[in-house]
């Protein structure tokens, strides 16, 4: 069993299987091992076998039924929405497709959030989205992380939203911007994002310009997913 110090047995075992699952160690309807193969498998109790299938139910991973054991359901059937089955799902190689069907997500949201922001973020809000901007800023120095800073200004739009819908999505988009992120940088061959840009959105939002917000949003969404397209059409030309 794959070990993490944050973890219960239950929440480990949740891991190590959703992971195999998510990675195609079993097949779409085959049955993975009974109740009590996974206990001695994993030297765990029944009771943490039986919360684990539960919690890897409720993320569409598997159904488990009486004399039907537990079987492997359809990709089409997994909560992608999930932060454990995107995270599973990205820890693997995510295709190019994966990626850019994210990218088509974040473009009808982040946009959106942009617009939202520009409209109505409070005083606080704005301090938040400008001290990300500096982390930015500062990792075109060497002084921070990148990847960390570019996900805290992204994250920090939807916050200044507002809307307690887009709020929940944090979780969400923060899994996928990891790899989506550093995707785009590795493509471009670059270490950051650029500043100057997330400096206009910035500075629209604090403006109270919407429009302008929401453009330049756009713009670098549309860039990613160009990136995403013009990979595509190179492997498969090979």
């Amino acid at each position: 069993m794959e070990s993490s110090p944050s973890r219960n047995l239950t929440q480990q075992l949740v891991h190590d299987l959703g992971k195999a699952i998510v990675h195609g160690k079993y097949d779409v309807a085959q049955s993975l091992p009974s109740e009590a193969e996974i206990c001695d498998q994993f030297s765990i109790s029944r009771s943490a076998v039986r919360e684990a299938v539960k919690m890897l139910t409720a993320k569409g991973l598997i159904s488990s039924r009486p004399r039907q054991g537990i079987r492997v359901l359809p990709r089409d059937r997994w909560n992608l929405f999930d932060t454990d089955v995107l995270g599973w799902i990205l820890s693997g190689k995510p295709t190019l497709q994966m990626l850019k069907h994210f990218l088509q997500l974040r473009g009808a949201i982040e946009p959106a959030a942009a617009e939202l922001a520009a409209v109505g973020a409070t005083v606080t809000k704005l301090r938040n989205l400008e001290t990300a901007l500096a982390r930015m800023k500062a990792a075109e120095k060497g002084l921070d992380d990148p990847l960390d800073a570019d996900i805290e200004f992204h994250i920090s739009i939807l916050m200044a939203t507002g809307n307690p819908f887009y709020v929940q999505l944090r979780s969400f988009i923060e899994t996928a911007l990891r790899v989506s992120i550093r995707f785009s940088n590795q493509i471009k061959g670059v270490q950051a994002a650029d500043y100057n840009i997330h400096a206009a959105i910035f500075n629209a939002i604090t403006e109270g310009n919407p429009a302008d917000a929401r453009r330049y949003c756009e713009e670098i969404h549309k860039e990613a997913i160009a990136l995403i397209d013009s990979e595509l059409v190179r492997q498969e030309a090979l």
